[in-house]
C-alpha cells in the first residue's frame, strides 16, 4: 500500500518558518521531498493538507503542491507497474529531477564562467542569483514555474524591496533569461511556457544619462591643493591618468606597468576586449609617473602601488584586488569633489565619459573609434550622441526664437 501527502514538518530555519514537504509512504516505510517553501506554522491547514488564504501566495503553493503530488503518484504508479520490488529509495530518484531545478542550471551556468577564468561576469551574476533565491524564498524551484506573473511579481519585489534602478531589474532578468535558455538548450525544459518574448516579458533596456565633466571642471580638479603623498592626491593622478588617455578603464590603469612605456609610447592591451592599444605619452602623463618613480621596484613593476602585492597570474585575487581598489578611489573622488565644488557625480566611469563630453564634435569618429577601441563606428557614433547636443539645439532655437 502506497500513498502520498503534504505535509509541514516541524523544523524550523533560522527566520522560524517550516519547510513543506510531499511525504511518500510505501511499505510503512517513509521518505520525504522538500518542496523549497518556507512559512509560518499558522499558515498551514493541517486538516486539508494545504496552506491556508493567510499567506500572500497560497494559490500558487497549493497548486504547486497538488502538482508534485501528482507528478508523485504518477511516478509512483510508474515505478511499481515496472518493478514491484522497487525501493523507496528508488522511487523517490525517480520522483526528484534535480536537472529541473533552476538553481542546479544556475549553479553550472556560474561553473562554467569561472572555468573560462571571466571572474568580473562571476562576480556580478552570482549577487543576481541570490536575490531570485532570496525573493523565492527556497533553496530549488522547478525552471517550468517561472512564468509571466512570477517574473513581474520579481521586478516589484526588485524595484521596492531592494530599491534598485530600471538598468539592474533588466540586468537580472537577463541572468535569468540566460538560464532559462541554457535548460531549453540542454532539453531540461522545453520551451512551449518560455516566459521571455514578444508576447510574455520583454527586457528593455533603459538609456542611461552620460554625464561628463567640463573643461573648466577638470581644471578645477587639476588645480586642487592637495597634500603630495594624501589618499586624495593619489586619487586625483589616477583619475587624471585614465581621462589623459582618452578614459580608459581602471582596471587598465591600476595594471599599468613601467615596461608599458617605451620610445614615448604607452602600449597596452585592455583588459575589456583584449586589444591592444598604442598611444603618444602626453606630457601631463609623464608628469603624473614621474611622481611614482622612486617606487618603481618596490610596486612589483606597477606604476602605482594597488597591485603590488597581488599574484598577477592569479585572475581571480587581481579583479578583487582592483574592485577593492575601485571602491576606495570613488570613496575619495566624492571628497574631491566637494573640494572642486562640482556638483556632478564623480567617479572612475566618469573618466571616459568626460573625455567623450570635452572631445565632442572636435575629434573626428574615425580617430576616436580607435581611441576608444570600438569594434564597430556605430558604437562610437551612439557613445558619442549621448554628448553632442549643439545640431539639437540649435534646431530647437530655429523654431522657437521668434
Amino acid at each position: 500500500m502506497s500513498s502520498i501527502t503534504a505535509i509541514l514538518r516541524k523544523k524550523p530555519n533560522k527566520q522560524g518558518q517550516y519547510p513543506i514537504y510531499i511525504r511518500i509512504t510505501k511499505d510503512r516505510k517513509s521518505s520525504f521531498i522538500a518542496l523549497g517553501y518556507y512559512i509560518e506554522i499558522e499558515q498551514w491547514d493541517e486538516k486539508n493538507k494545504k496552506v491556508r488564504k493567510s499567506h500572500p501566495n497560497s494559490s500558487r503553493l497549493n497548486n504547486l503542491i497538488a502538482k508534485r503530488i501528482s507528478e508523485a503518484g504518477g511516478k509512483l504508479i510508474e515505478a511499481d507497474a515496472s518493478d514491484k520490488n522497487v525501493s523507496l529509495k528508488a522511487i523517490r530518484k525517480k520522483i526528484i529531477n534535480k536537472g529541473s531545478d533552476f538553481f542546479v542550471v544556475a549553479e553550472e551556468y556560474l561553473k562554467n564562467i569561472e572555468r573560462l577564468e571571466k571572474y568580473n561576469a562571476l562576480y556580478s551574476e552570482k549577487p543576481k542569483i541570490a536575490h531570485f533565491k532570496e525573493f523565492l524564498n527556497c533553496k530549488t524551484f522547478p525552471i517550468e514555474q517561472i512564468d509571466v506573473r512570477l517574473l513581474n511579481e520579481y521586478q516589484a519585489y526588485l524595484k521596492v524591496e531592494r530599491k534598485v534602478s530600471d538598468r539592474t531589474i533588466a540586468n537580472h532578468l537577463i541572468t535569468i533569461r540566460t538560464i532559462y535558455n541554457i535548460a531549453i538548450k540542454e532539453g531540461i525544459v522545453n520551451n512551449k511556457n518560455y516566459p521571455f518574448g514578444r508576447e510574455s516579458i520583454r527586457i528593455k533596456i533603459p538609456e542611461s544619462i552620460k554625464q561628463g565633466l567640463s573643461q573648466e571642471e577638470v581644471r578645477s580638479i587639476e588645480d586642487l591643493n592637495l597634500k603630495e603623498g594624501s589618499k586624495e592626491w593619489h586619487t586625483r593622478n589616477i583619475w587624471l591618468f585614465s581621462f589623459y588617455l582618452a578614459g580608459i578603464r581602471v582596471a587598465d590603469v591600476l595594471k599599468t606597468k613601467w615596461s608599458d612605456f617605451n620610445n614615448n609610447r604607452f602600449t597596452y592591451r585592455m583588459g575589456k576586449n583584449k586589444k591592444i592599444i598604442s598611444l603618444k605619452t602626453p606630457e601631463k602623463i609623464l608628469q603624473i609617473i614621474s611622481h611614482y618613480e622612486s617606487q618603481r621596484y618596490q610596486n612589483n613593476g606597477y606604476v602605482f602601488p594597488e597591485l603590488k602585492n597581488v599574484d598577477e597570474k592569479n585572475i581571480k585575487e587581481v579583479i578583487r584586488a582592483v574592485k577593492t581598489a575601485g571602491v576606495s578611489l570613488n570613496f575619495y573622488l566624492k571628497r574631491i569633489a566637494e573640494k572642486a565644488e562640482i556638483n556632478k557625480p564623480l567617479s572612475m566611469h566618469i573618466a571616459r565619459h568626460t573625455f567623450g563630453n570635452i572631445s565632442g564634435d572636435k575629434i573626428p569618429t574615425q580617430m576616436l573609434q580607435k581611441l576608444y577601441r570600438h569594434s564597430s563606428i556605430t558604437t562610437t557614433v551612439n557613445y558619442q550622441s549621448n554628448f553632442i547636443h549643439k545640431d539639437v539645439d540649435d534646431a530647437l532655437e530655429k523654431v522657437i526664437d521668434f
